[in-house]
């Protein structure tokens, strides 16, 4: 079946949750869908830096504080773009799963610039990417789609590189506090994917992209009583990582217009490889071999439940 724009850009609002049936055509995917994506994918990794490199040299611009400042240009992105063409603001309240949707991506993406702080940036991203796997998990439980064996196996697959990434010392799967964290904002971008699918068929694409930004924003205010301590340099990096990640949002719901969700998911996968460049490039972060093996292990292993869904 071939759905109709407005359906697909549904679906495909923000990075950690876009999941949705491949196109017929996509065999022979838009030049400009896989130009598109791959810009995104790089704008994406540019605000994860950025944010990294904010908090090193100016601590108060943390987490916490990236997290605000996205909310806010969020929903200026979002009326900027589609103000008047389909954004319902009563809808971000009235409707429960609106508000579901707007509250567990607000905490995950919280979650994600945290762990970006604390963890560092490739390692937050890869622990972020391994939401497909929970959102087929949650898919199953909640809207009784059936996994295939195969996916099965590749989730099991994924345990395994999850447990060898996560080693300390050779110690298996001894993973830190915050490596915890981290997997609970993918298991919660997860569960943002289906709600999506939920909603695809009756809210506009504008609505449910407007409410992961107020939420967001909303669980993030407490933090603005902070905002006078920081200092200039700090205020305009993190309105441009806003910026960044806004500008990332919308090239990736244009591309994947053109391509289904299994091509994009894939070429997703780029995003730990530009991150941890850029990371050990400007922050010196590293990975012992046994890390890298493990996070190969489980992005193609996520990469292989998405596409044999």
């Amino acid at each position: 079946m071939i759905m109709s724009p407005a359906r697909r850009r549904n679906v495909s609002e923000i990075p950690e949750t876009t999941m949705t049936s491949p196109s017929p055509c996509d065999s022979h995917p838009d030049p400009k869908g896989v130009t598109l994506m791959l810009s995104s994918v790089a704008l994406f990794a540019v605000n994860t830096l950025i944010v990294r490199a904010l908090s090193l040299h100016y601590p108060a611009a943390d987490g916490w504080m990236a997290s605000l400042f996205r909310g806010v240009i969020g929903l200026g992105v979002a009326f900027a773009w589609y103000g008047g063409r389909g954004l319902q603001v009563a809808r971000l309240f009235a409707n429960p799963l609106v508000a579901l949707r707007g509250v567990i991506g607000g905490v995950a993406i919280v979650i994600f610039y945290v762990t970006i702080v604390q963890l560092g940036a490739a390692r937050a991203v890869i622990l972020n990417l391994t939401y497909p796997v929970f959102g087929s998990i949650i898919a199953a439980l909640w809207l009784k789609e059936k996994i295939r064996r195969s996916a099965l196996l590749w989730m099991l697959v994924g345990l395994v590189g999850l447990a060898i990434f996560l080693n300390n010392d050779g110690k298996l799967f001894q993973p830190s506090p915050y490596d915890l964290l981290a997997l609970a904002g993918a298991a919660g971008a997860g569960w943002v994917v289906v709600i999506i699918r939920r909603l695809r068929h009756e809210e506009h694409a504008s609505t449910i992209f407007a409410s992961q930004a107020l939420y967001t924003l909303v669980i993030a205010a407490p933090t603005a009583v902070r905002l006078p301590a920081l200092p200039p340099m700090a205020w305009l990096g993190l309105a441009l990582a806003g910026v960044v990640v806004g500008i990332a949002q919308l090239e990736m719901t244009k591309a994947y217009q053109h391509m289904s969700v299994a091509r994009g998911s894939s070429i997703q996968m780029i995003l730990p490889v530009m991150t941890g460049v850029g990371g050990f490039l400007c922050f010196g972060e590293t990975f012992s071999t046994m890390e890298i093996l493990g996070a190969l292990l489980t992005l193609a292993a996520t990469w292989r439940v998405v596409v044999t869904k």
